[in-house]
């Protein structure tokens, strides 16, 4: 099975649009069977504190505004998550039953948090999510551990931040969206071709599933 490997933080608004791009390209050129491989990248961890639910709106309005006007509709900051580490768990639990399994689980827990203000570090919003992906959610003492293996990999092959994809051995850190903040306002453009652009590097090199 071909795979595009992501590192990122579910948290972060940026790689919700990115990925849904993907899936847009994915699902125009009829190349279904290109798998998302989304492992955990917490940013609590690489900023040594928990992302700031106002600052992360900021984001969100400027996504919404300026390039993605049809996602981040339900963004509640209200209802922002605590951490991220629960969530990157259940996803990477998913991922032990499977590419396809971790990739729904991926994209659920942002619909979530982005398109309908959940709090993904809620244990209901969990078992929910993991319920309708037929995934037994981690324990809380296995979470860590779960997350930490992908923080490691990350760290190894030199990810920059969230998100960090890979095909082979390329990687492009955000590749489709670029930012920038001048005078406490965040200016945001998109190039319009990333999506392929990543989506042809993996059907020409044939990646596979990572071990």
């Amino acid at each position: 099975m071909s795979t595009i490997e992501v590192f990122a933080d579910v948290c972060c608004p940026f790689t919700h649009v990115g990925l849904r791009r993907i899936v847009a390209a994915r699902r125009a050129r009829g190349v279904e069977g290109v798998r998302l491989v989304c492992r955990a990248w917490p940013l609590e961890w690489v900023n040594g504190a928990p992302l700031d639910a106002d600052h992360v709106a900021r984001e969100v309005t400027a996504l919404r505004e300026q390039v993605a006007p049809g996602l981040l509709r339900g963004f509640s900051a209200a209802r922002f998550p605590s951490t991220s580490i629960p969530a990157l768990a259940l996803a990477a639990a998913a991922y032990r039953l499977g590419a396809e399994r971790g990739e729904m689980v991926s994209l659920l827990l942002r619909d979530e948090l982005f398109e309908r203000g959940r709090d993904i570090a809620d244990d209901a919003v969990l078992a929910s999510v993991a319920a309708r992906a037929g995934v037994e959610p981690a324990s809380p003492a296995e979470r860590e551990a779960l997350v930490r293996v992908d923080y490691d990999a990350g760290r190894a092959r030199g990810v920059l931040g969230s998100p960090h994809f890979f095909v082979g051995g390329e990687g492009w850190f955000c590749p489709s969206l670029h930012i920038e903040q001048r005078d406490g306002v965040f200016h945001v453009t998109e190039d319009p071709v990333a999506a392929e652009r990543i989506l042809a590097a993996v059907l020409d090199a044939g990646a596979h599933t990572p071990e």
